[in-house]
């Protein structure tokens, strides 16, 4: 098998990863091989399907008129709403048609380098397990809710599409630098908590907004979270938050635009320029920043989720 150092443009194949780049370390479970795939779908029960009617009827009230109309477009054109966990091999089908995508089960969150392949090859590794009825408003590991719903309908824009491909092979390069940290706040204030303007307003297309009805609305309307205009230098520079709504999203003006400032942008330079820890807190304004909106940050001084504080 190859290293990372030697295939900066082969993706065709999986790469080991040397030891002197830093992950997290990972258990893999022994059904699966080194690509992570789990050897067929779950089997969704009955109660499984209701839990995902539910979840899909509790966002489906509060997404309209927030969500990007690419979102809304995609959900649509790959008839989530038929009921029941979607079924990865037709899904899978009728994505590739559109945009040359798949959507393949892994069983938990997957090392970075693995991840970076399977988008690379136009892949989303989906979590093949979903929530309870005891965490169904919030649960830490993506599900396969989170991941089909959240993030499926925007693969249906081509050039969104496009721009998740890259994203996974730009971060073979992240990983030699040891970069993973800003290529992963990149990929958080984009692909999970990412905003949009469109004509009527500013809407969600972050898989993380789109699949907590909480979010959706205290992202799109709520006063407490500064609204910045996305630069990429900036972004990746910039801490989050995990367990909690943001302080603060970062807007693009489209898809193209997004592409633009990612794609096009000389990221060997900026890794060399960059520290291994961030720059700015997830509160900071700075001054280079176009802001859309200067939050009070009302939410996160009164605590956050743990003390009760109002998403306002």
């Amino acid at each position: 098998m190859a290293t990372l150092a030697q295939t900066e443009q082969d993706f065709t194949r999986l790469p080991d990863l040397p030891a002197e780049v830093f992950t997290a370390p990972l258990k893999k479970p022994d059904r699966v091989g080194d690509d992570w795939l789990e050897p067929e779908q779950t089997q969704y029960s009955s109660d499984d399907d209701a839990i995902w009617n539910d979840l899909f009827e509790r966002q489906m009230k509060v997404l309209p008129g927030r969500a990007a109309s690419a979102f809304m477009a995609g959900l649509d054109k790959l008839d989530l709403s038929r009921g029941g966990v979607p079924e990865f091999g037709r899904l899978s089908e009728e994505l590739d048609t559109l945009t040359g995508w798949s959507v393949v089960p892994v069983p938990m969150l997957i090392p970075d380098h693995v991840f970076f392949w399977h988008l690379a090859n136009r892949r989303f590794p989906a979590g093949n397990f979903i929530r309870t009825r005891e965490t169904f408003d919030y649960i830490q590991e993506p599900d396969v809710f989170h991941d089909v719903f959240g993030h499926v309908p925007m693969l249906t824009d081509p050039v969104y599409a496009d721009y998740m491909q890259e994203y996974g092979r730009a971060g073979w390069k992240a990983m030699r630098y040891n970069r993973l940290k800003a290529l992963g706040s990149l990929y958080w204030y984009t692909v999970e908590f990412g905003l949009l303007q469109e004509a009527d307003g500013i809407k969600a297309y972050g898989a993380g907004i789109l699949s907590g009805p909480t979010e959706v609305v205290y992202a799109t309307e709520a006063k407490s979270p500064n609204r910045i205009m996305l630069n990429v230098d900036r972004v990746m520079r910039t801490d989050y938050v995990i367990s909690d709504l943001q302080p603060t999203y970062f807007v693009i003006e489209s898809f193209e635009d997004l592409y633009r400032q990612t794609v096009e942008r000389d990221f060997d330079q900026l890794y060399k320029s960059l520290g291994p820890g961030f720059t700015y807190a997830n509160t900071a304004v700075i001054d280079v920043d176009h802001v859309v909106n200067h939050g009070s940050l009302e939410y996160t001084l009164r605590g956050g989720r743990g003390s009760g504080a109002a998403p306002v």
